[in-house]
């Protein structure tokens, strides 16, 4: 049986990790993540965790290899120290987008980095809008898959949007499921976008499935990356006849141009969670909403050997 709850973090989203500790009671453990001179990744915990329940929040985020090694190394170390069960508590899971063997001769990232966490000694994974869901089956140990869902219904059911002037939009064939599930909890009416990758990372986007005009159009994404699917899709939607359109994804990647694109595409709001850190990306059309509530309920329940899925009946 377990010492009780111990939190620790690396460095890639301490904001996150002080919210889930102030949320739950409990301190951060005392733990030094930090670099050799060569930029190999140093690790020590500070206090004694032999028979504690230990979780590690670390969002394998940009820079990715940094955070992915900070948190393999955080679980072998806990692992060595006797903790009794260590859980990664991976907000965004970085890798996830190669799922499978698209093309010939490409790697299966997401499986790779699930054996990667096994072999470091994870007990279990708490991660949240997984890229697919078939990425659980990847593991050999027990996953706990969140959804950023019900916070972000929650933020449009209190704009009280008008039910018939609303659509929830599919930006692809791909992401039918998550926006058929927003669009039930909101009562509204459902489109899909007809999308043709052009490459890997360019989007051209064909033509919108569905009734949008005169409508205001929601996107629904699981992350938004440059924002060049987005701005795509949203231009569509326009084109088609919405009168507005706002976005909301899980994940707030925003690489490269995307607070430019965004800042000139047709989309007023983009909502997203904090499963990032924006390191100081920021625009006036970007609302970032806390997920550290229902990752810390998450983990109280896990310790406490309760259902997960009450979280979303």
């Amino acid at each position: 049986m377990s010492a009780g709850i111990k939190l620790f973090t690396g460095n890639a989203h301490r904001d996150l990790a002080k919210e889930i500790a102030k949320f739950l009671k409990v301190p951060l453990g005392e733990a030094m993540v930090g670099r050799f001179p060569d930029g190999e990744v140093d690790v020590k915990i500070y206090e004694n965790v032999r028979g504690a329940d230990c979780f590690v929040i670390q969002p394998t985020s940009c820079p990715a290899n940094d955070n992915l090694m900070e948190l393999l190394l955080l679980v072998d170390a806990l692992r060595r120290a006797s903790a009794w069960r260590v859980t990664a508590v991976i907000p965004y899971y970085g890798y996830g987008r190669q799922d499978r063997k698209a093309e010939p001769r490409v790697p299966i990232s997401a499986k790779l980095v699930a054996n990667l966490l096994s072999a470091a000694g994870t007990h279990r994974v708490l991660t949240m809008d997984l890229h697919a869901g078939q990425i659980q089956g990847f593991f050999d140990i027990p996953v706990d898959h969140l959804y950023a869902n019900p916070v972000l219904i929650e933020y449009f059911k209190k704009k009280k949007l008008i039910n018939d002037k609303v659509v929830v939009v599919s930006p692809d064939a791909g992401g039918v499921e998550r926006a058929r599930a927003f669009a039930k909890r909101l009562k509204t009416g459902l489109a899909i976008i007809d999308k043709r990758r052009l490459s890997p990372h360019e989007a051209a986007v064909m033509h919108v499935v569905g009734e949008v005009r005169g409508r205001v159009a929601l996107i629904i994404d699981d992350l938004v990356d440059t924002a060049g699917t987005l701005v795509k899709a949203a231009q569509a939607l326009k084109d088609s006849g919405a009168t507005r359109v706002l976005a909301a994804a899980a994940h707030g990647v925003l690489a490269g141009p995307a607070i430019e694109r965004l800042n000139a595409s047709p989309v007023e709001e983009l909502v997203i969670t904090n499963s990032i850190p924006l390191d100081g990306k920021s625009t006036e059309r970007l609302k970032v909403l806390s997920v550290a509530p229902i990752l810390g309920e998450a983990i109280k329940r896990i310790h406490d050997e309760r259902s997960i899925s009450e979280l979303f009946v």
